[in-house]
């Protein structure tokens, strides 16, 4: 495609001769194509954001962080980070939100940075951060990294692009060579998923713009509103149930039916209290969900390998 927009149109078995001739057609890459793919009608309806995993050499490694957009494709962020930690990783989304603005909904796995183990499983300072953005939380299932599967399959291209160009070999170099490579990925090469289109021809930023001190959320009239404790703990019916670390000192909304509670934190339920089992389980919905999967309230299911708390 790109040979003939430069006016030098080659057949297809002249260019697949050429790149076999240099070793660079590998049996792995004559896969049969997937049987149906799935895209989000419009930009920044979802986008998908995952580590890379570590990059060795030189003086130091490199860990990439990867924000994709689900319906272009389109390279949001790519960031070299030092370590990978929510530390490091929240001042690229802010800047990546400041840039682009926010997107309906973001997917990611259930890595530490986004999704804690401790106490009963449940969210991190990072995603409540997310969450008062008014971004809907998704998690892909546990050893299911097909869920992501398009930032999945951007990091197997990136891969493909170090061996080509060159990992560098010095931590200042990350950043502009990852930087460079975003814009050949966004601007210049054709997606074959796309219909040989560039993310960048079906991208366009979002309206919805960050706001550096979300406002205060205000649940509707009438709803039972508490505020946690300092470890995350829900007092009620005179014993403390557990809900989240990171949501400790907010304001949360309750609902009772029966023994079982459901705690969301602004659009999101985040925790389900079964007070005749005296257990408390991890679950991540948005209120404004529709219909919903079945569960004890009528709920959304909880979340599959859901970690549970002795309270």
């Amino acid at each position: 495609m790109l040979l003939r927009e430069q006016g030098a149109p080659l057949p297809v078995i002249t260019v697949h001769r050429i790149l076999k001739r240099h070793g660079l057609v590998r049996i792995k890459d004559t896969h049969a194509p997937a049987l149906q793919r799935f895209e989000h009608e419009a930009p920044n309806q979802l986008w998908q954001m995952d580590g890379k995993g570590e990059y060795r050499g030189g003086e130091a490694s490199c860990f990439p962080l990867s924000i994709l957009d689900d319906h272009s494709r389109y390279l949001l962020g790519l960031y070299g980070l030092r370590a990978f930690t929510a530390e490091q990783v929240y001042p690229c989304l802010v800047r990546t939100f400041e840039r682009y603005g926010l997107p309906e909904a973001m997917l990611m796995d259930r890595g530490s940075i986004w999704w804690g183990t401790k106490n009963g499983y449940g969210l991190t300072w990072l995603s409540v951060r997310l969450i008062e953005q008014g971004i809907e939380l998704r998690y892909g299932r546990p050893r299911h990294p097909q869920t992501q599967g398009k930032v999945e399959r951007f990091h197997r291209t990136l891969d493909e692009a170090m061996r080509y160009r060159g990992k560098p070999q010095r931590l200042a170099e990350w950043d502009a060579a990852l930087e460079k490579f975003r814009g050949v990925y966004n601007e210049l090469r054709p997606h074959e998923a796309l219909r040989m289109q560039r993310p960048a021809e079906r991208y366009r930023a979002s309206t919805r713009r960050y706001q550096r001190r979300p406002p205060r959320w205000e649940y509707p009239a009438g709803s039972t509103v508490c505020t946690l404790n300092d470890h995350g703990c829900l007092y009620w019916d005179k014993r403390n149930w557990f809900v989240c670390e990171a949501l400790a000192g907010r304001r949360v909304q309750v609902e009772q039916v029966g023994k079982l509670l459901a705690v969301s934190y602004r659009h999101m339920y985040v925790r389900e209290i079964d007070r005749a089992r005296g257990c408390t389980y991890a679950m991540v919905w948005p209120r404004a969900a529709g219909k919903a999967l079945r569960s004890p309230f009528g709920l959304p299911a909880r979340l599959p390998n859901r970690g549970n708390l002795e309270s």
